[in-house]
């Protein structure tokens, strides 16, 4: 993945297949142009391929694999990213034309595959063609991507981003207990104390915020412990058992533990493996 020059824009690459790969998605709009992936939240599992999107409505943890790709047909994808607070006015804006029929069949988990149409497309289009044209950038890009989630609210993503976006939702709610989640999850885990803030009885939250992330709020927050320690380790060169310890882990043992099976491997041996990777990658930059 490499950030472009346009803020909030992510262009995506790969030459070959992978393996599994655990990552945190953060609400976006990812189209994706040649290649095929799949995803997996929780238990639900989404394939799509050239021309369809994939919409995050919140932060979801998930497990995905490119599963078409080569050097001659290389993966390749573009992902925005999404300001709900953006979505939020635009929906107010637009009044009842924020309409469309929901193209997930399960309506209220937090993210969805749709097919792109040409008007979509034309969109992604104008906003990539902005790269080449850097003093456009500033004036332009703003407005694609303002069309993009345009496009987004008039299709079948519509009514997912309305319930996220409007404020006396069950999804709004959920959009909130994870934001708390992601501010506190270094924190013992409190359901009582976040159902209060969001005004939802204890059994609600759990069962909306199951519908949402496909997990419950002790399983979303250990990922989001381990993706934070992951990051600890890679970026600011942290020791494992330090590492557990800032992310809010007791006992480095169960730690690691916890950890090999997210990612598959220790993590002194998957920190090498990245570091490694983004060498190679650097190198052939």
């Amino acid at each position: 993945m490499q950030p472009s020059a346009i803020d909030g824009v992510d262009l995506i690459r790969s030459n070959t297949t992978t393996t599994c790969f655990s990552s945190v998605y953060r609400p976006s709009l990812c189209i994706l142009v040649q290649g095929s992936k799949t995803v997996w939240l929780g238990d639900r599992k989404i394939v799509y391929g050239p021309l369809s999107y994939l919409a995050s409505s919140v932060d979801l943890p998930i497990t995905g694999q490119v599963t078409e790709a080569s050097p001659e047909e290389p993966y390749l994808a573009v992902r925005l990213d999404v300001d709900p607070h953006e979505v939020s006015s635009l929906v107010l804006e637009m009044g009842t034309q924020a309409q469309g029929e929901d193209a997930c069949p399960e309506a209220a988990c937090g993210m969805c595959m749709a097919k792109s149409d040409d008007a979509m497309l034309g969109a992604f289009s104008r906003l990539i063609s902005l790269l080449d044209s850097p003093g456009d950038q500033r004036v332009l890009a703003p407005l694609a991507r303002r069309e993009i989630l345009y496009r987004a609210l008039i299709g079948e993503m519509g009514p997912r981003m309305r319930k996220f976006a409007a404020s006396n939702t069950q999804a709004h709610r959920i959009a909130k207990v994870i934001a708390l989640l992601k501010n506190r999850f270094s924190e013992p885990l409190r359901i009582g104390e976040l159902a209060e803030e969001v005004n939802m009885s204890e059994s609600s939250l759990f069962h909306s915020f199951k519908e949402v992330t496909r997990m419950s709020p002790l399983q979303f927050q250990k990922k989001l412990r381990l993706h934070e320690a992951q990051r600890l380790m890679l970026s600011e060169g942290l020791e494992a058992a330090t590492a557990s310890y800032r992310v809010g882990y007791e006992s480095p043992s169960h730690f690691s533990r916890e950890y090999s099976r997210l990612f598959g491997e220790s993590p002194r041996a998957n920190v090498v493996k990245l570091r490694s990777a983004q060498q190679s990658a650097a190198a052939q930059a």
